[in-house]
């Protein structure tokens, strides 16, 4: 799957190819620069990196191998209403291992074979694993904008799951998890939008307006230097990012705010 990029995060121990987030933040790149519609960002930024950083060792043994293969597929359900979520507006509930609620605008869970639900427990906000080929998860396609990937409702009846993380401490650990993939996701855009300038350049070349090339005039010139301008400070902030991330400092949630 993807050549072997499922895995680049994941210690070989486990099968994968033990890399690091700078040589993810490259394969990020170039998939924003292909806009492929392949749930690689669903799975390796959010779901993965939740699995590494807060997983116990049994789960580690039996879901990171089956990612690197491309036989497990993950996502990370938070959303449940229009609103941004907060650690006060989570609903879906977690009681006895069981979870019950609805998570909406879930990536790629219509392909994904398990999921990091976001929940609320006895003790406050966790992080469970959930197997979503249990016939108690009823998910739906949702309509999106952005017809390059998938979005879906998945509806949670006394469904079994495994803590993912410290219970009660999930908000910080989900925090932790958005701070890493706002990066990477800075990097796919990155990627997109360089490959719209380039099309935009050689359009601008070749297509001739009045016997002239219209690169060749004033307005067209300054709309692309404008884009390459926005890009490399865009390149700039998120290599800032990404040195927060290689070092794990502590500028991180700073960096991914620029």
């Amino acid at each position: 799957m993807l050549m072997g990029w499922t895995g680049i995060r994941i210690p070989e121990e486990y099968e994968g190819l033990g890399l690091g987030h700078l040589e993810l933040c490259v394969v990020a790149e170039e998939l924003g620069r292909s806009l492929a519609p392949v749930p690689f960002s669903s799975s390796v930024y959010l779901f993965t990196e939740a699995i590494i950083k807060y997983a116990s060792e049994e789960i580690k043994q039996e879901i990171l191998p089956k990612l690197v293969s491309g036989e497990c597929v993950g996502t990370l359900a938070v959303t449940e209403d229009l609103l941004a979520p907060t650690e006060n507006n989570i609903s879906v509930t977690s009681l006895n291992e069981e979870i019950n609620g609805k998570k909406i605008a879930v990536p790629d869970a219509g392909i994904a074979t398990h999921a990091i639900v976001v929940c609320r427990g006895d003790s406050g906000i966790e992080l469970r694993l959930v197997d979503l080929n249990q016939s108690s998860c009823n998910i739906d396609n949702q309509e999106n904008i952005d017809e390059s990937r998938g979005h879906f409702s998945i509806d949670f009846t006394n469904t079994k799951s495994q803590i993912v993380g410290e219970a009660g401490n999930g908000w910080e650990l989900l925090q932790s998890i958005l701070n890493q993939a706002a990066v990477l996701f800075s990097f796919e855009q990155i990627g997109g939008s360089q490959a719209s300038l380039d099309m935009a350049t050689s359009y601008a070349k070749e297509r001739f307006a009045f016997g002239r090339a219209i690169g060749s005039y004033q307005a067209i010139k300054h709309k692309l230097a404008d884009m390459y301008i926005s890009i490399t400070l865009a390149k700039s902030n998120s290599f800032y990012g990404a040195w927060a991330l290689l070092t794990d400092s502590s500028e991180l949630d700073d960096a991914k705010m620029g």
